[in-house]
């Protein structure tokens, strides 16, 4: 290894090179595309290189797996939005529907506003959703996620925050 690297470079270098064939063959056991497994490898180790610190996992194995995991549900929750995008496409008349430029643009800031949404805990993103999409108040919200009034507005506020970060970046 070269004295350039970073201890966590270092260290995410050997989870590489001891666990990264071990890895793949799971994820080619769990998603039907060879490419896709491929990917996914590789955005694992990514997502280890991005982080600011690490510590040695006792597990390596079960931490890659866990890390693999949540981005194995990310690919699964993308492609279950593009699907409903694609099916609620054909509901529209052929003459109205967007051009295929313009369709495309519009998937991918659907799939930014899922990453963004997918920082919040599960009942932030539902209430915000509820809210913002069914036009639900707050008490209804409330009830349906078994959480209080003021607890719902604290999870809007989130959701409000995370698109003011993706509009206007952290606030200073």
């Amino acid at each position: 290894m070269s004295s350039l690297q970073s201890p966590q470079q270092q260290l995410v270098g050997t989870l590489y090179r001891d666990h990264r064939g071990w890895l793949l063959g799971w994820l080619k056991r769990n998603v039907a595309c060879p490419h896709r497994a491929e990917g996914l490898s590789q955005d694992t180790f990514i997502r280890l290189l991005g982080r600011e610190q690490m510590l040695e996992p006792r597990e390596p194995r079960a931490f890659l797996v866990s890390i693999a995991k949540g981005l194995l549900f990310d690919h699964f929750r993308r492609a279950a939005l593009e699907q409903a995008y694609l099916d609620e496409l054909m509901l529209i008349p052929e003459g109205e529907q967007p051009s295929l430029e313009e369709q495309q643009l519009i998937l991918e800031d659907l799939k930014a506003i899922d990453r963004l949404l997918g920082k919040l805990s599960s009942k932030a993103r539902a209430a915000f959703l509820y809210n913002r999409l069914d036009g639900m108040p707050h008490a209804e919200i409330a009830t349906k996620l078994g959480v209080s009034v003021p607890r719902v507005r604290q999870y809007l506020a989130q959701g409000l925050r995370q698109c003011y970060i993706a509009l206007y970046g952290e606030p200073t």
